[in-house]
């Protein structure tokens, strides 16, 4: 899946990350002959690269970013209150997460990563939701399930 570098930041060890609009680091090394970016030891080099896109594979993963926190969640739905909105093709907003939690009942998830994601949730079934992947969910018989929206802690500075 395509995401932008919004920034670039040094681990621990000072190798080079690249941050991602959808929130995930990507770290990228210039280790000759095997790794070639010689561009991210040049401070005007990485900053030409910010707006780029580059591929997330932890996105089409479904795998959640370190570091989120809950920013609100949705109220309990059910298979008769559940908004027309989430059968049909939809996006969690840039910046933010979602997180489906199934409480009882099935729930089908369906998104558009690569390859397509589409996973059958049960009771106490989780399923992360990147940022602006197309989506849908659809119940499987009688089924309570609500979302929490996850994003970084504004003190945090993110």
């Amino acid at each position: 899946m395509e995401r932008t570098i919004v920034g670039f930041h040094q681990d621990e060890a000072g190798a080079w990350v690249a941050e991602l609009s959808c929130l995930h680091g990507q770290h990228i090394r210039h280790q000759p002959p095997f790794r070639l970016a010689p561009w991210v030891l040049d401070e005007a080099e990485r900053a030409s690269r910010v707006g780029a896109p580059i591929e997330c594979p932890l996105c089409d993963r479904a795998e959640l970013p370190g570091g989120l926190e809950v920013v609100r969640s949705t109220r309990i739905f059910d298979e008769g209150s559940m908004p027309a909105g989430l059968r049909r093709a939809h996006r969690v907003a840039a910046g933010l997460w979602g997180r489906l939690h199934v409480e009882e009942g099935t729930l089908r998830f369906r998104a558009a990563t690569q390859p397509p994601m589409e996973v059958e949730l049960g009771p106490g079934g989780i399923q992360p939701i990147p940022p602006e992947t197309d989506h849908d969910v659809e119940p499987e018989g009688p089924v309570r399930f609500f979302v929490q929206f996850l994003g970084r802690s504004r003190a945090s500075g993110g």
